[in-house]
């Protein structure tokens, strides 16, 4: 049994939060780069060159890469041997959220209620999830998500009879509707399976993994192929301005479901890939 002290995570937290926000991580940059090499539209190519230099300004100078630094989505793989002493877990992770945005000079964009709308003035709460893992360590990863791309996510119940067509065709009508909007290039989270809960939670881990990678499941890992090459030959392009690329990747995560559902989440994630991680 290992014992932590949750009043560890706060540094942890507090310092995720600006480098996410403030330094773009390699995996972005370089997915920004490759998206650089195959446009074949000038103007797309011109922003894709902004976004970069961009990149690199906000990097140099300790500033935020983009002015919406959106929800804190903060997920916990927790070991099953961990002990927690301390705080709650959540209170900590709030408070590390607080101070990583207060002293990054961050935009705190979260209100208190979705009716009455009142701005906590802290960027909490956190949108924490934890899951429960084998072994003694703890991972953390923040990924703000900026509102642009989240508003333009998408969730549906399919039947099975809609099979892989009804959800590329869903997929595909996700990033059409968006255009312009969630500002591409885009990574696009699909979450296929569970409940309706469990798809809109997979499409949003699915934002987890590296530009480039592939779901170990070759049926999967294919599928993601096919949705990235039809969302680039949408045109949406770079901001929406026309190009041959609007998605930098496809990512998806499944798990199992009821016989009579097929449920399919799309969580879109603008260029500005924001992550960070840390383990205890």
């Amino acid at each position: 049994m290992r014992i932590l002290n949750t009043e560890e995570l706060i540094p942890v937290v507090r310092e995720l939060c600006m480098e996410a926000c403030h330094n773009l991580c390699e995996n972005t940059v370089q997915g920004l780069r490759d998206a650089r090499e195959a446009e074949q539209s000038p103007l797309s190519r011109e922003i894709l060159d902004t976004l970069l230099k961009n990149a690199d300004y906000a990097r140099e100078n300790r500033l935020a890469c983009c002015q919406d630094t959106g929800m804190t989505v903060v997920f916990m793989e927790i070991g099953q041997e961990v002990c927690w002493q301390g705080m709650p877990v959540a209170r900590a992770v709030d408070e590390g959220v607080r101070q990583g945005y207060r002293d990054g000079y961050l935009r705190k964009s979260v209100v208190d209620d979705p009716i009455l709308r009142k701005n906590t003035g802290d960027n909490t709460p956190a949108m924490l999830t934890c899951e429960i893992v084998p072994g003694d360590k703890v991972k953390i990863t923040v990924l703000p998500k900026g509102a642009g791309s989240e508003n333009m996510s998408r969730m549906k119940m399919l039947t099975p009879a809609d099979g892989v067509a009804g959800i590329k065709a869903f997929v595909l009508e996700a990033v059409e509707l968006g255009g312009g909007k969630p500002c591409p290039p885009l990574v696009v989270g699909v979450g296929i399976g569970g409940t309706m809960d469990k798809a809109a939670l997979l499409s949003k881990k699915a934002l987890e993994r590296e530009i480039g990678s592939r779901s170990p499941k070759e049926h999967l890992a294919l599928l993601e192929e096919e949705l990235l090459q039809e969302i680039n030959k949408t045109g949406i392009g770079a901001l929406g301005m026309g190009g041959t690329v609007t998605a930098m990747d496809v990512h998806i995560e499944a798990m199992a479901t009821h016989i009579a559902c097929l449920p399919v989440a799309v969580n879109l994630q603008c260029h500005s890939f924001r992550r960070a991680v840390a383990y205890l």
